[in-house]
């Protein structure tokens, strides 16, 4: 039986124990995927006590404005759907000059809905976001003096205007994208 020789380099060396430490830190992810609720706690938690950090502190807003607009933007990837069938009928119109549309008989293809981000992905980059945010807010060279009003006033224009179509799709179709497992439509009463 062949083991296999100890890195003799200092490069072998690093390069074997990161190989190491990735596999653990994958063996953990890999451990925590069924616990859904509580990996969303912790990650909320731990946005609470970056908040309470940067109240605290008095500083550090464009960090936390920088964390706002990335989980602005992972909230929004894990909502659109992986295939869009609006898109792909805008990008290749059919020879007959009809566009794709949902299935509507029932020997048409029916693709479910899967999502451009799984939750999965979506809290794990969502939670490094928050840690690294987190470990920005402690050192004053990430203290850009800006006023804050005027940031909070800004994000809040670009979520309105970055969500406006999916919360009028949700509202339209009743759709619930908060549902474990998968994200589902509610029948709607009009």
């Amino acid at each position: 039986m062949d083991v296999p020789d100890e890195p003799t380099t200092p490069f072998g060396v690093v390069s074997a124990h990161t190989s190491r430490l990735q596999r653990q830190y994958q063996a953990l992810l890999d451990k925590s995927t069924p616990y859904v609720l509580y990996r969303w706690v912790g990650t909320g938690a731990g946005l609470i006590i970056f908040f309470l950090r940067i109240f605290i502190a008095q500083g550090w807003y464009i960090v936390a404005y920088a964390l706002g607009i990335y989980l602005l933007n992972l909230f929004l990837a894990f909502l659109q759907p992986k295939f869009d069938p609006s898109n792909d009928a805008l990008d290749s119109e059919m020879e007959d000059g009809s566009v794709g549309t949902l299935p509507t008989k029932q020997d048409e293809e029916f693709r479910p809905f899967i999502r451009r981000l799984p939750e999965f992905k979506f809290w794990h980059a969502a939670s490094r976001a928050v840690a690294i945010s987190f470990v920005c807010s402690w050192f004053e060279i990430f203290n850009v003096p800006v006023f804050w009003p005027i940031l909070v006033m800004y994000w809040f224009m670009l979520f309105i205007l970055t969500m406006r179509k999916q919360i009028q799709h949700m509202i339209k179709y009743r759709y619930v994208p908060f549902t474990v497992g998968k994200a589902r439509y509610t029948k709607n009463s009009s």
